[in-house]
């Protein structure tokens, strides 16, 4: 018992520390088609707050959350949000560039959207899951990451700090 309390002692202290000293934010790399937008990179988005958007079209979970990803950016693109989806396919048919148009359009999707079909970007943000998000804050750095469904509240917040940090 007092190993597995000492664990989570030494567990909990690097979570905060990893928190204090957030790491930059990965590129997007290898991506192979923009849509809704020209190219953007990371460097280009410094002085924004950014909400990074791993996703698929045919994923039940991530179309879940997509309301809540459409609303942030209905929400506060006008206060400087910019939402990024990163789509990086799970199944052959999410590969077609004409399907990820389709659904693009079909589900409404008006931010910009990464095609990583090669898990470039996945790869370079070690990312394992659909949907996760991830905040950057203005300098670049990844400040807040949730994993799965739900937490929309504290997405919300992270991404409300964030902005009322940049209008002081």
């Amino acid at each position: 018992m007092r190993r597995i309390l000492l664990a989570l002692l030494l567990l909990a202290t690097s979570a905060t520390t990893l928190a204090d000293t957030p790491a930059r934010a990965p590129a997007f790399t290898g991506v192979t088609r923009w849509i809704n937008s020209p190219p953007l990179t990371i460097a280009g988005l410094r002085g924004k707050v950014v909400l990074v958007d791993f996703w698929t079209f045919e994923c039940i979970n991530c179309l879940h959350a997509l309301p809540q990803v459409k609303a942030l950016d209905a929400k506060y693109r006008d206060q400087g949000l910019v939402v990024v989806g990163v789509h990086t396919p799970e199944l052959d048919a999410e590969r077609d560039t004409g399907n990820l148009l389709a659904a693009v359009k079909r589900l409404g999707i008006t931010y910009p959207v990464a095609q990583d079909n090669d898990y470039a970007t996945w790869n370079a943000w070690h990312n394992q899951y659909w949907p996760a998000q991830y905040v950057i804050d203005r300098a670049g750095r990844v400040v807040y990451t949730h994993i799965g469904e739900g937490g929309y509240e504290a997405i919300e917040n992270a991404v409300r700090t964030q902005l009322a940090l940049g209008a002081r």
